[in-house]
């Protein structure tokens, strides 16, 4: 079944893509080349460089969330926080409601983010 029909031209003028020399085939799977093509999201995961043998100190990292920054009054052009003071996971660790605040119903994301690192 060919792809091409005989407004593929058109299409193509349209798009301001010139296919002179294709024929048949050619512009057949210049069409499957062309809707096959899509974005493709790509996950790069980034390792922590493995610690020495010889070295006897170990980083301990642990994250913790402080107060709500939302801007509940964005909406109207101002600014106000509700007064949150620091984030409680309103469900068990690896549940969606983990990622909610239990005192202030904004999500994990709102909340300031604090790096804590021991040697």
């Amino acid at each position: 079944m060919p792809i091409s029909d005989s407004g593929s031209s058109r299409k193509l003028e349209n798009l301001g893509i010139a296919l002179e020399g294709f024929q048949g085939d050619q512009e057949d799977q210049f069409w499957v080349n062309y809707y096959n093509m899509r974005k493709r999201q790509v996950v790069v995961r980034r390792q922590e460089p493995n610690a020495s043998t010889t070295s006897s100190s170990i980083t301990i990292r642990t994250v913790r969330y402080g107060e709500c920054q939302k801007n509940h009054a964005a909406g109207v052009g101002g600014y106000a926080v509700d007064g949150c003071r620091e984030f409680m996971a309103s469900g068990e660790e690896g549940t969606t409601s983990a990622l909610t605040c239990a005192a202030c119903g904004c999500h994990r994301d709102f909340h300031r983010r604090e790096l804590e690192t021991e040697v």
